[in-house]
């Protein structure tokens, strides 16, 4: 059975939907069945993976209203989860559930059919403490607390706490904290660090490390429907996260999955992180040896090495390791001492 975190927090624009795209992705990364569920109205989960909410004729408001069952709803996302996506019509799903017995369970009940066919099922729940919050917490295994390291968002960490143990005393006695995410984190200042020393001290909750510092790339990344783990997989953020689904998923740094080697992904001409394309001119090192790839100069003829001008005795080659030359563009420049072509 799946293992499900909802990513709680009532403060706004603390990288709740952030967090839940890049914990995800680094998941699937591993290996991981996973399956993200969107519970705020404004859909910014489904927009940031691609998917258009006004578009959408089916939604997570239809499953739990018990119109249709999550199987028929669940898209699949460009970055290999699983998304149960969401519109605007959520917001009057919580007048609807109000009336309703057994409201904080509708959750849990939709995603019963589907929960074996995943191993980790994240719930972005969103920024108030209302009934989708509550189904949230009541379908969850842990709750995971994305926090700003500002004072306004400091104060809603305690309102959360208090909800989520009247949850574990009304609804689900197996719920779990698994910590405080500090985000947006600027380590340079004292108040981001005062304020995260006095929310472990105050709360006597976990504050999980790595923080996710803050950068552009985030702010870049849903416009183009992917995580940061796609269009900034070598940033400080996106390498914090997967830091983060590998404590979550139990696994040491040193798994890697079927599309990952020594942690740099080999997709078509990209070698060893280093991406080689015809237009333009990129590095690759092998065992220490750098290998400029050619631009737009063509193939040299291969001789005889001279010495250069700083060269005080005859050269002597340095073998490249195995499959160094297919780094090369074509295969066709032939690499001389030290990486240098000629």
């Amino acid at each position: 059975m799946a293992h499900v975190l909802a990513v709680a927090n009532q403060k706004g624009g603390v990288a709740k939907t952030t967090s839940v795209s890049s914990l995800g992705a680094a998941l699937s990364e591993l290996g991981r069945r996973v399956l993200l569920v969107d519970l705020d109205p404004q859909a910014c989960l489904t927009f940031s993976l691609g998917l258009d909410p006004d578009t959408l004729e089916l939604s997570v408001h239809d499953v739990l209203l018990g119109r249709l069952s999550a199987g028929i709803v669940i898209a699949r996302t460009s970055d290999g989860m699983d998304l149960l996506p969401a519109t605007i019509e959520l917001a009057g799903c919580e007048a609807v559930l109000l009336s309703r017995t057994g409201r904080e369970h509708a959750l849990r009940l939709a995603l019963a059919e589907v929960i074996d066919a995943y191993d980790f099922v994240l719930v972005d729940c969103p920024p108030s403490l209302g009934v989708l919050t509550i189904n949230g917490l009541t379908a969850a295994d842990e709750v995971i607390v994305p926090l700003q390291c500002e004072t306004l968002s400091h104060r809603g960490v305690g309102q959360l706490l208090d909800t989520v143990h009247d949850v574990q005393r009304l609804t689900n006695p197996g719920l779990g904290v698994r910590g405080v995410l500090p985000t947006l984190f600027d380590g340079r200042t004292a108040h981001c660090r005062a304020v995260l020393a006095d929310v472990s001290a105050r709360y006597d909750i976990a504050v999980l490390t790595p923080p996710i510092a803050r950068s552009v790339r985030f702010a870049e990344a849903p416009g183009t429907g992917r995580s940061i783990l796609s269009t900034a997989r070598r940033s400080k953020g996106a390498e914090a996260y997967r830091a983060h689904a590998r404590a979550i998923a139990e696994v040491s740094g040193a798994e890697v999955s079927g599309a990952e080697l020594s942690g740099a992904q080999v997709s078509g001409a990209q070698v060893s992180g280093a991406e080689v394309s015809g237009a333009g001119a990129a590095h690759a090192r092998f065992a220490g040896v750098a290998v400029e790839l050619a631009r737009e100069s063509g193939p040299l003829e291969p001789g005889p090495l001279e010495p250069g001008p700083l060269a005080s005795g005859p050269l002597e080659a340095v073998p490249l390791e195995a499959g160094a030359l297919e780094a090369v563009r074509g295969g066709q420049v032939p690499v001389g001492v030290n990486g240098a072509r000629g």
